[in-house]
């Protein structure tokens, strides 16, 4: 008995129906062709923009070439999964100096596991419709363009902020794949439609978007904050304000996002109140309580010593208080190496901002004492 030919037409059809069921925002295919991004990759390397990732620079190539990664993958399974929580406070937390800022995506319990699990399940699934079948998930786990797959998947175009933006959904979303040895019937990739708008490279507080499309990692704060195990260069230090654990300027600024969509996962929410908490709160913590009330969230991967660093900028940046003075210098009991020379800097910053408050506040009863002569003094004087 033979086995029926296969319908990959119907099969493609299904298998984004599937993922959809599963939970994922969208589904879409793409081919394995990234030869037109490698050169653009290469330039990358060689201006060093991925900073100490050396992971980027080990796998080289490799991450344009799907092939090579997985032998016998002729199509890739791009997925994506809204995340934006449910009053996400972005502004509020901003402007509050006092608070910690948390990139958006870390708030809940970390995208890895849930995402890669589902696609596990989708391929699963799709195996039971195929005498023979073999696929790999990844989320973030393998030297792999995502972004440039998901474009060729029609999920989305790579805006000039490197992020993929939907033009139903902007880009608060998670990328996942699946790398498949099926004939799928890959999908169209959408038009590019940034135009002329620039917002997201004039709001960078570092300035990483060194040119459309091209972000130098060594000044970006989520690279800074979160890649960067070492002590963060000075001159990025006061730039940085609040942001405790990566930055989401260049989305919040991207006019696409007005149609974000709201992210339906429960894991996605914040948790231990990470939306709205104060920096002292947070540097009060030992490295037992840091890592109980950060298991299960991405944040747990960078350490507590950078996760201190990372605080006593914050408070370096907060307007003067005699308690960030005092939470910082108590910390000096119990901080390693990199951390005190945070620990100073944000001292010295806190001494600034007394020492003006001084001034301020002379000038302020300089005028008070001049404005009260002139009003006694006669009218012709």
């Amino acid at each position: 008995m033979t086995t029926p030919a296969i319908n990959y037409q119907e099969l493609t059809e299904k298998i984004k129906l599937w993922g959809q069921e599963l939970g994922f925002s969208q589904v879409g295919i793409s081919d394995v062709d990234l030869s037109a991004h490698e050169a653009a990759l290469s330039r990358w390397l060689e201006n060093n923009y991925h900073g100490n990732m050396d992971y980027m620079a080990r796998h080289g190539l490799m991450r344009a070439r799907a092939k090579e990664l997985v032998e016998g993958t002729l199509n890739v399974i791009s997925v994506r999964m809204d995340y934006l929580p449910t009053d996400a406070k972005f502004a509020r937390i901003l402007k509050n100096r006092d608070h910690a800022y948390i990139s958006r995506y870390a708030l809940g319990r970390d995208y890895h596991k849930l995402m890669r699990k589902r696609l596990k399940q989708l391929g699963e699934k799709i195996k039971e419709h195929c005498q023979t079948f073999n696929y790999r998930p990844f989320v973030d786990s393998a030297p792999i363009l995502e972004r440039p797959l998901a474009e060729k998947a029609g999920l989305g175009w790579v805006g000039k902020h490197s992020l993929l933006i939907n033009k139903q959904a902007g880009s608060w979303f998670f990328l996942g794949e699946l790398l498949v040895d099926l004939p799928l019937i890959a999908d169209k990739k959408p038009e590019n439609d940034c135009g002329s708008c620039i917002a997201c490279i004039k709001i960078c507080p570092t300035q990483a978007i060194v040119e459309p499309y091209v972000v130098d990692a060594r000044r970006c704060i989520s690279y800074l904050t979160i890649e960067l195990r070492e002590a963060i260069p000075i001159e990025y230090r006061a730039l940085i304000g609040n942001r405790i654990y990566g930055c989401d300027d260049c989305q919040l600024i991207c006019p696409w996002n007005k149609f974000a969509k709201l992210g339906s996962e429960d894991d996605f929410k914040p948790r231990q109140n990470l939306d709205n908490i104060a920096l002292l709160t947070l540097f009060s913590w030992d490295e037992a309580s840091f890592l109980n009330k950060t298991e299960g969230s991405p944040i747990r991967r960078i350490g507590f010593s950078c996760w201190q660093r990372n605080i006593a900028v914050a408070i370096g940046n907060a307007d003067y208080s005699a308690e960030n003075v005092a939470a910082l210098t108590e910390k000096l009991n119990s901080a390693d190496e990199m951390v005190t020379e945070h620990i100073h800097w944000a001292l010295e910053q806190q001494a600034l901002k007394l020492q003006k408050m001084s001034q301020d506040k002379n000038l302020r009863l300089t005028a008070r004492l001049i404005r009260s002569v002139e009003k006694g003094m006669p009218r012709d004087a």
